[in-house]
């Protein structure tokens, strides 16, 4: 495995399974169909670009996607791309040794991120639960390079928040209904975002990477949420030849565009 974020022997005795599992238990806190939505992706990737696909995961964070990949095709190749320095220097402890991993740093709002990777085109990019953080003019602009990437019959899919603003009485019964539930799961002792970020900074080896975090990104992201209408358009718009979401909950969707 390639890696720009410098892991090291000095990280060899941290327990890089549980950050992964700390990590997913405190998303499924928000997204508890979140392992379904991985599901469908890769459903995907496997019937349109076969079991040995060469794959960007884009806005890896700790490698979410690579890991799941990765157990399904264990043939799979996968780069995966990020900003954040923690969640980078947990997938690279996770990943460390593998080299159908190739881990780089790079900011997806700089126009130049492509020349970091290591392959000029993919048979996939897949990505989860990253992108709202971009507003639309960043993303529009993202879709045209990553339609750049993917090769020709190759795939892209994201999985994230995507709200229908025709339906606001839906919106606002499934936003109570969700946050209720999660009221009650912390009283179970679920772990949110900011909690699980205070054991990141209070950890010896993850402490520096996340106070890193916080000067790049600050305490919250104000990105937006369009419809899957939107972001399926848009791909079309930036040169993939269809487009349409093959999963929805009543508050996310995964979008596929096939170029």
């Amino acid at each position: 495995m390639t890696s720009t974020t410098g892991t090291d022997a000095a990280t060899a005795g941290t327990d890089w399974h549980a950050w992964q599992e700390s990590w997913d238990r405190q998303q499924e806190w928000y997204m508890p169909d979140r392992e379904e939505r991985f599901r469908v992706m890769l459903d995907m990737v496997e019937a349109l670009v076969g079991p040995r696909p060469r794959v960007l995961d884009l806005a890896c964070g700790t490698g979410t996607i690579t890991a799941r990949l990765l157990a399904r095709f264990p043939g799979a190749t996968s780069t995966g791309v990020d900003l954040d320095p923690a969640l980078l220097a947990i997938a690279g402890g996770t990943f460390a040794g593998d080299d159908r991993v190739t881990l780089v740093t790079a900011d997806l709002k700089d126009p130049e991120w492509t020349s970091r990777l290591p392959y000029d085109t993919y048979d996939a990019v897949l990505t989860a639960t990253a992108l709202h953080w971009l507003h639309l003019e960043p993303l529009a602009a993202l879709y045209g390079q990553v339609a750049g990437l993917v090769r020709e019959g190759g795939v892209f899919m994201n999985a994230d928040h995507m709200i229908d603003p025709v339906t606001p009485r839906i919106n606002a019964a499934e936003r109570a209904q969700r946050h209720a539930r999660m009221d009650e799961g912390k009283k179970n002792g679920a772990v949110d975002w900011a909690e699980w970020w205070q054991l990141a900074a209070a950890d010896p080896v993850l402490a520096a990477p996340t106070a890193r975090r916080f000067e790049i990104y600050g305490e919250h992201a104000d990105g937006e949420t369009p419809s899957a209408d939107w972001h399926a358009r848009v791909l079309r718009e930036k040169g993939f030849g269809e487009a349409r979401p093959v999963w929805r909950s009543p508050s996310d969707a995964l979008v596929l565009a096939v170029k």
